[in-house]
């Protein structure tokens, strides 16, 4: 499946995003925001956490269109991790349960070639609940999450974050849903940042109070910072802004003026690798996601592209470069596997 046929009939054109009376220019940013973080995350679904790129080369070749996972996945550490559902509050891995602690399971290996990881389509439940209540209800999403998680079949991954473990594993104890939010330090806390700064458009104060009510939740301030630096970012371009611009003056905790002119020198796997981790740990991951951002900011088919074939978390550093550069289109999501 190609993911770049969506794009085909729009490549080569520049959105009018600046002009505050054209309301396509809105529509398609709006659009852009959900479905670039979308569409960088299939696009690296496959090749998500592979380390070993000698590997990934040998089992997917370069990434360029929408594949399934294979099995085995020589660089899976889904052994390591563990999760025991305390009772049924808490059985959010249904029958996955018996992949884990298994060596070489591919983390998505049921997803279908264009599908999304577990956090993006957690986007689409957010995306009711922000409709339904017409603004962020914590209570509202909440409510919407847990029945989504504990419903067997609403989705297909087999692993699970750290952050879905820890609140189910508080409210398998019984503890009410807004006690159960935790500290993760991983880059996946950013994977709503599009979908709520699309529908706060309009309103850069609303989406930043949004974003750090629903970041803060389940992650730590670092990446709250992070998800508000990116926000800016945001709002940023949509007010006509460079890109390359906006990464810079609202990105300094993470990326400078005199490192991107280094790594730009150098070959993006040295700079995501060597000079940055490949993991998911915030501050590498969200530096090397604004380094691709900034250095493909004209380009969102070169910029998912690149992501992909640099594995690590790069589903997760694709949902932040994806909203940050967004695809030039207006589009169904039915290209995308629901």
């Amino acid at each position: 499946m190609d993911p770049w046929r969506i794009l085909s009939r729009y490549r080569g054109v520049t959105l009018p995003l600046t002009t505050p009376d054209s309301e396509k220019a809105l529509a398609e940013a709006k659009a852009g925001l959900v479905m670039g973080p979308r569409l960088a995350d299939a696009l690296a679904m496959p090749v998500h956490w592979y380390y070993d790129r000698e590997a990934m080369r040998r089992d997917y070749g370069v990434v360029r269109e929408f594949l399934a996972p294979k099995n085995p996945h020589p660089d899976s550490i889904l052994w390591r991790s563990s999760y025991v559902a305390l009772n049924e509050r808490g059985d959010i891995l249904h029958e996955q349960t018996r992949f884990w602690g298994v060596r070489n399971v591919h983390y998505h290996q049921f997803l279908q070639a264009g599908e999304n990881t577990l956090n993006l389509k957690l986007g689409n439940v957010l995306l009711r609940s922000l409709e339904a209540c017409d603004g962020y209800d914590l209570d509202d999403y909440l409510e919407r999450y847990v029945a989504f998680m504990l419903t067997p079949g609403m989705h297909r991954d087999t692993y699970v974050e750290e952050y879905h473990r820890h609140f189910f594993t508080c409210h398998a104890r019984g503890w009410k849903p807004r006690r159960c939010g935790g500290n993760d330090i991983h880059i996946g806390g950013l994977a709503h940042v599009g979908v709520l700064c699309s529908h706060f458009s309009g309103d850069e104060k609303a989406a930043l109070a949004a974003l750090k009510r629903h970041v803060g939740f389940s992650h730590s301030e670092e990446v709250v910072e992070a998800a508000v630096a990116m926000t800016r970012m945001i709002f940023e371009v949509l007010r006509g802004g460079d890109l390359r611009e906006a990464i810079l003056k609202h990105g300094t905790r993470w990326i400078s003026q005199r490192k991107v002119a280094d790594w730009s020198r150098e070959p993006d796997e040295v700079v995501i690798g060597h000079r940055l981790s490949p993991a998911c740990y915030i501050r590498d991951a969200f530096a090397g996601s604004l380094y691709l951002a900034w250095k493909y900011a004209d380009d969102f088919e070169k910029a998912a592209m690149a992501n992909a074939n640099l594995g690590g978390d790069n589903c997760h550093r694709g949902a932040v470069i994806g909203a940050l550069i967004r695809p030039p289109v207006v589009s169904s999501f039915g290209e995308l596997v629901d």
